[in-house]
Order: structure tokens, then C-alpha cells, then sequence
């Protein structure tokens, strides 16, 4: 019988590790190149760069070492429009002119392409916006921030990348989002 409970129990804690061992394989699995290259300082991932549109005035850093890739001009405005090596992630930085004078909630109104609804986060402030929604697994993000003494300019950001990433993005969005300003007159 006490060999009965024994095993019994041999076999319960065999299973916990067995549990304990799969969930840390699947943790580094998961551990993807811009969470990894974030823990190294001096990576590819430290590498940012200022991104300039004299034309509208607008300056952002952005990541140079990930988005290594010029896709060339962006699609909206003026500015251009960056991949990852591997296509899995796309930044645009563009700025046009806020020739109606637009507010960021005007702006929205007018030029979102989906019902509000459908958005996951919206922010919507006198001097700019930023929304995020997923859709079919991928993260979209973008963020514009209106300046009114540069002759009214619109300067923005669209970034998508895979939402499983999410966290490891999460630095990236931020920092880029801190960053996007009009230049200094």
C-alpha cells in the first residue's frame, strides 16, 4: 500500500515538474528579438535615430536598428515609411499640413477608416491623438500631434506589429510616442 502512495506521489510531482519545466521552455521560446535585444544595452535595439521632416517641422526617434528597412515614401503626407528585416512589423512617420485646422478629434472624425468603436485604446487631447486597435493579429498604432505655430501641421506615426509581441513592443510604442514633436522655431 506504501508503495502505492508512493509512486502515486512520484507521479504527482513528476507531473508539476513536468508543468513547471514546459512553462519555462515556453517563457525563453517566447522571448522574442526585441524583448531580447532591450535587455542588451549596445544592440541593435540601443540604435535610435532622430527622423526629421523640415518641410511641416517634425522630429521623432525611432529604432534604426530594428527598422532597418526603407519601404520609401509614406502613403499620407510627407515622410517615409520603415519595415523590420523580416516584414513583420511597419513604422511610417509622415506630417501633412492641418490646412482646415483640423482638431485631433476632427482629424479622427474625418479620417479613421473604422468606427471608433472598433478601437481598443483612444486618447483624444486638444494637441493630439493616439488609438490602437488589433485586427487579424496585428497590433495597430498611431499617434499624431498637432502644432499650431509651426503653420498648423499635422506630424504622425503608424506603427503595426504582431499582437503576440505586445510586450515586447510596448517600449518601443512608448518611446517613439515621447519622442514625436514639432521642431523648435
Amino acid at each position: 500500500m506504501r508503495l502505492i502512495r508512493d509512486q502515486a506521489r512520484d507521479t504527482q510531482e513528476m507531473h508539476t515538474l513536468m508543468k513547471l519545466l514546459g512553462a519555462i521552455v515556453l517563457a525563453v521560446l517566447s522571448i522574442h528579438p526585441v524583448q531580447a535585444q532591450g535587455e542588451r544595452r549596445g544592440s541593435e535595439f540601443s540604435e535610435w535615430r532622430s527622423f526629421f521632416i523640415p518641410n511641416f517641422g517634425t522630429k521623432v526617434e525611432y529604432p534604426a536598428g530594428i527598422f532597418s528597412v526603407s519601404e520609401g515614401k509614406s502613403e499620407i503626407g510627407i515622410g517615409e515609411r520603415f519595415s523590420t528585416a523580416d516584414g513583420r512589423a511597419i513604422l511610417s512617420i509622415y506630417s501633412r499640413a492641418n490646412e482646415g485646422g483640423e482638431t485631433p478629434s476632427a482629424y479622427l472624425r474625418n479620417n479613421l477608416r473604422m468606427p471608433r468603436s472598433a478601437l481598443e485604446y483612444e486618447r483624444v487631447a486638444r494637441s493630439f491623438f493616439a488609438i490602437s486597435t488589433v485586427t487579424d493579429g496585428t497590433i495597430y498604432y498611431s499617434r499624431c500631434n498637432f502644432s499650431w505655430n509651426t503653420g498648423g501641421a499635422v506630424h504622425c506615426f503608424d506603427l503595426t506589429y504582431p499582437a503576440i509581441e505586445k510586450n515586447a513592443w510596448d517600449y518601443v510604442v512608448t518611446r517613439i510616442s515621447r519622442s514625436l514633436r514639432p521642431l523648435q522655431n
